[in-house]
């Protein structure tokens, strides 16, 4: 199986101690995030886990213990804006992600950290002009230390479009999505690094910007060293392309404090959560309780036998 870590927080950032200690329990306990007493025992060990994927914006606390991942297949998908602190609030500065960014790619290959613009978003301050040089400027930096790089665009979830509209950010036009990925294919024409889309919500294949897979079936073959068989997440958006994962993240638990965030979904909530942290824990929030019901996950390696086909 393919483990997420994760969609929903900043694992590496915020929980990696946490996260190792699952490693060498070989287990992690999930809650459902619409039940949280029905909880999901995840086994944590290189016979079933045939690849994780990191989502971070900051990994720099994971960087000095990468290896005590060294039986398993990894990659990060390291999300690098250039905005201010009024949109991401609690993140380092723009030139320690930079070194950072070099750093994990130096410890563990390029091939192993995508490169996320995402979301772009506009407003007075962060118009179209802003993104292209912007872009261009993070790409000439990162030409050496990534592949890939994958754009999105903001999407205006219920919850947070009262924080948005504060700054000005409303749906961006066709046209202005156009002019931007127009700049940044441009950009990127002189290096080796692949652009894609976060998602087939915007068709930019005529473009020569192809709908990516945050969660990569021929990535992950690639670095597994072996065919996979799977199918597209049913848990994720129809216009999302991965494949199926298991998220072991807990929303309304992250602390970067992006204006822009669809996993926290109340102000106060992350701060509440984290006072509920025990690193110790198999649970990423709280303990476990003697009316939660623990079920196994039932868990096996994607690997597919070539004798079958």
């Amino acid at each position: 199986m393919i483990i997420s870590a994760s969609r929903r927080t900043d694992i590496p950032s915020f929980y990696s101690t946490w996260f190792l200690n699952r490693i060498r329990e070989k287990y992690v306990l999930v809650p459902n995030p619409f039940n949280p007493k029905q909880i999901s025992r995840v086994r944590l060990t290189p016979d079933v886990v045939d690849c994780i994927v990191f989502w971070t914006k900051n990994p720099a606390p994971l960087l000095e213990k990468l290896n005590r991942l060294k039986e398993f297949k990894y990659y990060f998908q390291f999300t690098l804006n250039a905005y201010g602190k009024e949109i991401e609030t609690n993140l380092p500065s723009f030139e320690q992600r930079i070194d950072t960014f070099k750093r994990l790619s130096d410890l563990i290959g390029k091939e192993k950290v995508i490169w996320r613009y995402d979301p772009i978003l506009t407003n007075a301050t962060y118009n179209i002009d802003f993104h292209k040089t912007a872009f261009t400027e993070i790409a000439t930096r990162l030409k050496d230390h990534t592949e890939r790089c994958m754009i999105g665009f903001i999407d205006h979830y219920k919850h947070i479009r009262s924080s948005l509209s504060s700054q000005n950010i409303y749906p961006l036009t066709p046209e202005e999505i156009r002019e931007m990925a127009f700049s940044f294919r441009q950009s990127i024409s002189s290096t080796s690094i692949q652009l894609n889309t976060c998602t087939r919500k915007v068709d930019l294949s005529t473009m020569g910007i192809p709908a990516g897979m945050c969660i990569d079936r021929e990535l992950i073959e690639r670095l597994t060293g072996y065919p996979i068989s799977t199918q597209k997440d049913k848990n994720q958006r129809e216009v999302c392309r991965c494949i199926e994962s298991i998220d072991i993240g807990t929303y309304d638990t992250c602390f970067n404090g992006c204006l822009y965030c669809y996993a926290n979904t109340a102000e106060h909530k992350p701060l509440r959560n984290l006072q509920k942290h025990d690193p110790a824990s198999p649970k990423l929030i709280g303990q476990v309780n003697d009316d939660d019901i623990i079920k196994d996950r039932a868990m096996y390696s994607l690997r597919r036998d070539p004798s079958l086909f």
